[in-house]
């Protein structure tokens, strides 16, 4: 193997068993093989070459590559020139839930994609956006909404994406949900745990709430924490102390959060308070 031919995996800390996996190559080629997993990737740069479904692929920057768990294919860059590209390792006990839940369908047995190759650059997003999260060993909440999203553009993309109906008793439910993300924003809260609290299916509640409130559940998470550090800094605590204690990886990820919603840092947000 060339040594300039790299392939970095990330395992999800969260979803179990998902990986990530980035890769640059140019001599590389994949013997051909099958994974357990559904595989999505992103053709970043280059053009990848592969077969599966009885034929033969070219998958230029921007496209989306997609096989079933058992789909038999190979790769290889394209063109005598250097492939960049991102793919997903995704357990089919982890998402099929969630295609079933996205098409507003009960059963949860097998989903089979029908394309290997596609263009479709908001199933493209969602890709890059779950990989990302991996890669930064973001919050359980970020990950598992990043993989929905996924799921639910998967349905999209085939026509199979069923509308959000009407609920009894939707904003009782959000309530209760809402109570628990305030009793728990210091934790590590999963998807699992809010939806809980509200007595509803995980993949429902994820729906509802973007649909009821305009965010996400890990933004409203992260809203907690900015309005939890903004009351210490007028009680005179330092930035600095904030950024554990309310679950920020670090100072610059603190600044950058608080500064989308109060317009600066919190060390400047201290200076400018009139007490």
């Amino acid at each position: 193997m060339a040594q300039d031919n790299q392939f970095i995996f990330a395992h999800s800390q969260h979803l179990a068993s998902l990986t990530a996996l980035r890769v640059n190559m140019t001599e590389f080629r994949y013997d051909r093989h099958a994974h357990e997993e559904y595989s999505f990737g992103v053709t970043l740069a280059g053009r990848q070459n592969f077969f599966c479904h009885g034929g033969f692929h070219s998958s230029p920057a921007g496209s989306v590559i997609q096989f079933n768990p058992g789909d038999v294919h190979d790769g290889h860059a394209g063109d005598n020139a250097s492939l960049d590209y991102a793919m997903l390792y995704i357990p089919p006990h982890e998402i099929t839930p969630l295609f079933a839940n996205a098409a507003g369908e009960r059963a949860t047995g097998p989903y089979r994609l029908q394309q290997p190759l596609v263009r479709d650059s908001g199933l493209s997003d969602c890709i890059l956006e779950l990989a990302q999260a991996v890669n930064s060993r973001a919050a359980s909440i970020e990950q598992e909404f990043a993989l929905y999203r996924l799921a639910a553009r998967v349905m999209q993309q085939a026509g199979r994406f069923e509308p959000d109906g009407q609920v009894s008793s939707i904003d009782r439910l959000l309530l209760q949900a809402r109570d628990f993300i305030h009793g728990h924003f210091q934790q590590d809260i999963s998807l699992a745990d809010i939806s809980a609290a509200a007595n509803i299916s995980k993949y429902h509640f994820l729906r509802l709430f973007r649909q009821q409130l305009g965010i996400t559940p890990h933004q409203y998470v992260i809203n907690c924490r900015i309005n939890a550090a903004r009351r210490a800094l007028e009680r005179g605590e330092s930035a600095q102390d904030l950024v554990y204690r309310y679950g920020f990886t670090d100072l610059s990820h603190l600044n950058r959060r608080f500064k989308r919603i109060y317009g600066m840092t919190p060390t400047q947000y201290s200076a400018n308070l009139i007490r």
